[in-house]
């Protein structure tokens, strides 16, 4: 017969599991051997002798008049020489490496004046002696490296002291400050053309820059003499406000968007509505063309933008991601040749040919309403109520803030030289110089006479094609024209800068 199984209770197994764990990790590996005095001062000896014995031959200096050297008995019987310097100072010359004891375990380096007292008051034939003997082991090479270096911290520490400096302020990393602005003329007022009915929502200069184009709340559009000022044509079609123009570089066409959600193209020969893009479901708010290719691209108010063949009419892309209105649309040649700015606070950067997001900006906190290309650089800025920020291509590497217009940005230009324009909703302008962010001009032109103070507004903006005259369309019903002041100087008008700490924030 088998033995029955003797049962437990659930506590004695537990116990007894708890036991041979216990004994298991009783003993633990993770330790590390305890130290043997007797092995460990061998270990230190030998390597006293192969790493340091060069230099065990060097003074071993003794303060005060009641010590006497102590040699350990590895040293007994070997040469040595005692002076009773002055004060006291007993100095032992050894010639051979020692083990360790307890004198042996802290390096003394002797003093700089006991190494000159100590070579005076050795007899000349010791003293013949005793350097013989500090030749052979290069002691004399080392004492020189160490004069030498006492000689070079000495004056590194006065060329501090010279310079109101400590040892760690000389360590410490300089903080950036911002390089001094290019100098720019100041802008003026030079021309104030009225025409509209509503508020001036759109510009666009033709590529001869003989003429340009605006859009109106009045459901017009109208083209401008430039030298002149004068009205020159007027196009009736859309049956709601005109938000966006673009003049077409490769063929006589003008291309026009509204609230109405309609997408225009008129052939400037005839005068006349030649083609139709439908498909937005809401108001379009910006129209811009590829440079390039014969392709249009439109932004609007149901968050997306759509990619349309000239010619053909046919939808390209339509380009979604975006959560809110999309109100700004730009293209370039280059790659991303699609960007937009949105109320969702976000900056998407496109790939054209598949149609895709390639990157997607969210460092504004509010709607970006503008996005500019500078047209030399591959940079670009983008406007927002919270500050203006420039950006690299092609990915979109951030640059710096231009913080300082504190108003909800409709609309930004820049023109070779450096010179960026933002324009608010509460009428003010501000000039910058681009590379240094530099606010070197502020401008709030009085509306025209007739008009509300809160109709003061700036809704678009556009530097013509020789860029010495800044157009922009105002909620006032006029269109404004500045130049360059042609008599200011940097004499009359030096930059107001100092050499401030930069404060560029990452976001």
């Amino acid at each position: 017969m088998t033995e029955d199984v003797q049962k437990h209770s659930v506590h004695t197994l537990v116990f007894r599991s708890l036991k041979r764990t216990h004994d298991m990790f009783v003993s633990d590996h993770a330790k590390s051997v305890a130290l043997d005095d007797e092995s460990h001062k061998v270990k230190m000896g030998v390597k006293l002798k192969t790493e340091y014995g060069a230099v065990l031959h060097m003074p071993v200096l003794k303060e005060g008049k009641d010590q006497v050297p102590h040699l350990p008995g590895i040293m007994q019987g070997h040469q040595s020489y005692t002076h009773p310097g002055e004060g006291g100072l007993e100095r032992v010359f050894q010639s051979t490496g020692v083990s360790l004891t307890a004198d042996t375990k802290m390096h003394r380096n002797p003093s700089e004046g006991g190494v000159h007292s100590m070579a005076l008051a050795l007899p000349p034939s010791q003293a013949r002696y005793t350097f013989s003997k500090f030749f052979k082991s290069g002691v004399l090479l080392v004492l020189f490296c160490h004069n030498v270096l006492s000689a070079f911290s000495s004056l590194w520490n006065h060329s501090l002291v010279e310079g109101g400096g400590t040892r760690n302020s000389a360590l410490m990393r300089k903080a950036p400050t911002m390089p001094k602005p290019s100098w720019h003329p100041p802008w003026k007022l030079f021309r104030v053309i009225s025409g509209h009915l509503g508020w001036v929502r759109s510009i666009a200069v033709e590529p001869g820059n003989q003429w340009f184009v605006t859009g109106s709340a009045d459901r017009t559009i109208k083209i401008w003499d430039l030298a002149s000022g004068k009205l020159k044509l007027s196009l009736t079609g859309h049956i709601s406000t005109v938000r966006g123009v673009a003049v077409s570089n490769r063929s006589p066409y003008l291309f026009s968007c509204g609230e109405d959600k309609q997408v225009k193209c008129w052939d400037l020969e005839y005068n006349k509505v030649i083609r139709h893009y439908h498909g937005h479901l809401s108001a379009v708010y910006g129209v811009d063309l590829h440079p390039t290719i014969d392709v249009l691209v439109t932004c609007s108010r149901d968050a997306t933008a759509r990619v349309w063949d000239i010619r053909t009419k046919a939808n390209v892309h339509t380009l979604t991601g975006h959560t809110n209105t999309v109100a700004t649309v730009k293209c370039q040649a280059a790659e991303p040749q699609i960007i937009t700015g949105s109320h969702d606070a976000t900056i998407r950067l496109w790939d054209l040919i598949a149609g895709k997001t390639r990157a997607t900006l969210t460092n504004h906190k509010k709607s970006v309403r503008s996005v500019v290309m500078h047209p030399r650089q591959y940079t670009f800025a983008s406007g927002s109520a919270d500050n203006i920020k420039q950006w690299m291509f092609p990915d979109g590497n951030f640059i710096q803030n231009l913080s300082g217009h504190n108003a909800i940005i409709n609309t930004l230009a820049v023109n070779s030289d450096g010179v960026l324009v933002s324009g608010a909703d509460n009428g003010t302008i501000h000039m910058w110089d681009w590379r240094t962010g530099y606010n070197f001009q502020r401008i709030h032109a009085a509306v025209q006479p007739g008009s509300l103070d809160s109709e003061s507004g700036i809704f678009a903006c556009m530097f013509d094609n020789s860029e010495s005259r800044l157009i922009t369309a105002e909620a006032d019903k006029t269109i404004k024209v500045y130049k360059e002041d042609d008599t200011a100087t940097e004499e009359s008008h030096p930059i107001n800068w100092k050499p401030e700490i930069l404060k560029r924030k990452r976001f």
